[in-house]
């Protein structure tokens, strides 16, 4: 990967498109929006082929992520909550949730910051109706 100085961040590309990093919104995403995202889209990413896998049925899934950060050290990220928000019929939350522990163990971006941020991971099932 190649990164390049620009007024106000950096910028780089990849085959998908040009990404604009600053510490200042008007000028790209934020450092930490990105660590974020990239924990959350893996944990996504991982949960949705594990069911998939499974041939579990659900008709959508949304993951929230709330952040602690430190103001003391670099502000620093400490913490990550991923909230994930499964929709569907006839849903198993005990076995959402066991799936749910081994897309964690098989999340790159989790396993990465093992140790350095907390990972804290919820379920909510919401049952729809015909």
């Amino acid at each position: 990967m190649d990164f390049y100085i620009k007024e106000g961040g950096v910028r780089t590309s990849f085959d998908y498109g040009q990404l604009e990093i600053s510490g200042d919104e008007a000028f790209g995403f934020r450092p930490f929006q990105l660590m974020v995202a990239s924990v959350a889209g893996c944990s996504i990413g991982v949960y949705r082929k594990i069911l998939d896998k499974q041939r579990i049925n659900y008709e959508d899934i949304k993951v929230t992520a709330d952040v602690t950060r430190n103001a003391d050290e670099a502000n620093r990220i400490e913490r990550i909550h991923l909230h994930f928000v499964v929709k569907g019929y006839r849903l198993n939350q005990d076995k959402l949730l066991k799936n749910l522990e081994v897309s964690s163990k098989n999340c790159s971006m989790v396993q990465s910051v093992k140790g350095s941020i907390e990972i804290e991971e919820t379920l909510e099932c919401i049952e729809l109706s015909k």
